[in-house]
């Protein structure tokens, strides 16, 4: 008898493994994305951005001073930390939809007669035969690889802003720099129109206006240095850090790669961390669309009890409770049909809004490549001719400092040129960091220097470190 109700238990597992084996629905594949490629438009006095797209942090911003604050922000930053966790969570529901594929057991210890003991387990498996567990298991993973995703946009958009704030505390440095020269300036200016002055060569409203002037920019050194003060707070929040002064190279000593383009669009959708977290979204609502479906099937599961006596040797199996537990898995759809399809249809509009993120996504990446290029495009030749027009004004002022003391020129030729120099080298400066900021916005376009082997399994967010700078 034992040995029938052993082999009937073996039969119906394996009947329930070869229907659980047999799956009714297909695996995720993309959609037509064919008008990607015709996103990223060809621009002149281009080559190739598959170089920067590789890069890492590291190799990009080669300032050594930025590279420790980058470090330190990367550690510090509670957004960045917070989704860390997150891929831990992910990671924690994908192994409890794992191990929903096994059998789970619920054990006892009973006593009869004296010296008697009875132990036994309650068993249950569904068997997922058509396949809800198994794409809840899937839904889990893409969540895995959201999570991920979302890690890499908030460490690329974090990376980004810092070098965003450390070259523009470069910038106002620059800036503040030749303020304070432009006023030495004036003031050796000053000191030759009194000498003028005296000398019957110039006059008095020449000497005030050339003051004025040297106050003028002495005042916008105010404004500078309190602008500098604002930002390097911003700074130190955005690393975690009280207020404190930020240590810092300078402009002259930046160095970036020289000719960018749009890359290529396959390459972009594998980095990008904006269209890598869409898809897996759109790939968890699929599967959950699928484990909707699954809900107007039964839900076959074995269920029975196993169980040993001491003294009897024998094995007890109950198949009536098995065989009860797979009628009754089989007439529960029955009595949830109406939330069934209410449940499918909520699932399918989910797809379908994950469907249209996913393509704008794709299209916003076509808008950020192609912005980030112009930009930087726009800015080199903007530098390029700025150059060209600080260096004509050099000698502008040179030639007419000459001609002032010979009493060949007006105190108002003096005072334009000097203007028009100090506005045309502030206007270097600022175009030197708008293409500083270009290359940083494209290479966040480009998927923020991705790197799969940052976020191994059993990452877990770093212990602060305080700034020794």
């Amino acid at each position: 008898m034992m040995k029938q109700t052993i082999y009937k238990f073996i039969l119906v597992i394996s009947a329930i493994l070869s229907l659980s084996g047999c799956g009714i629905y297909k695996k995720y594949e993309r959609p037509d994305i064919s008008f990607a490629d015709s996103l990223y438009r060809r621009l002149p006095e281009c080559t190739d951005t598959n170089h920067i797209a590789m890069l890492s942090w590291e190799e990009l911003f080669t300032d050594p001073i930025l590279q420790e604050w980058i470090k330190l922000g990367v550690e510090n930053n509670t957004d960045l930390n917070v989704a860390r966790y997150r891929i831990e969570i992910a990671r924690a529901n994908l192994k409890a939809a794992q191990w929903a594929l096994f059998p789970g057991a619920n054990g006892s210890i009973s006593g009869g007669t004296p010296g008697t003991v009875t132990i036994g387990a309650d068993v249950n498996w569904d068997a997922d035969v058509f396949g809800k567990l198994r794409n809840t298991k899937r839904s889990a993973a893409a969540s895995v690889e959201e999570s991920i995703a979302s890690k890499q946009s908030v460490q690329s958009l974090l990376v980004s802003t810092i070098a965003g704030y450390y070259y523009n505390l470069i910038m106002l440095d620059e800036k503040l720099n030749t303020s304070r020269r432009t006023v030495e300036n004036w003031e050796e200016n000053i000191r030759t129109m009194e000498a003028l002055k005296r000398a019957g060569k110039t006059t008095e409203a020449a000497v005030l206006q050339a003051k004025a002037n040297k106050l003028k920019i002495e005042s916008s050194i105010f404004t500078m240095e309190h602008t500098i003060q604002t930002v390097e707070n911003e700074f130190a929040a955005l690393l975690g850090m009280v207020p404190m002064k930020i240590k810092r190279g300078n402009l002259e000593n930046q160095s970036f790669p020289t000719e960018l383009s749009e890359g290529v669009p396959v390459q972009l959708l594998a980095r990008r961390p904006d269209i890598r977290k869409a898809e897996q979204v759109l790939i968890q609502k699929y599967y959950l669309t699928n484990a909707a479906r699954a809900y107007f099937y039964p839900n076959l599961t074995l269920s029975g009890s196993l169980g040993w006596t001491n003294g009897s040797g024998a094995m007890v199996v109950n198949p009536a409770g098995l065989i009860a537990g797979v009628i009754g898995s089989l007439t529960q759809p029955i009595f949830g049909r109406g939330a069934n399809k209410a449940r499918l249809a909520a699932a399918k509009a989910e797809q379908e809004i994950a469907l249209y993120n996913f393509r704008q996504a794709i299209l916003d990446a076509g808008i950020n490549v192609n912005d980030a290029i112009s930009k930087w495009q726009t800015a080199q030749k903007r530098l390029d001719v700025n150059k060209r027009q600080v260096l004509h004004l050099q000698a502008a002022v040179w030639n007419i400092k000459l001609l002032m003391k010979r009493g060949s020129t007006n105190y108002l030729e003096v005072l334009t040129a000097q203007q028009n120099l100090l506005d045309a080298e502030l206007t270097c400066i600022s175009d030197r960091y708008d293409q500083i900021i270009s290359i940083i916005s494209l290479y966040k376009a480009l998927g923020g220097g991705y790197d799969p082997a940052e976020d191994a399994p059993a990452e877990t967010p770093k212990k602060k470190r305080q700034s020794g700078m």
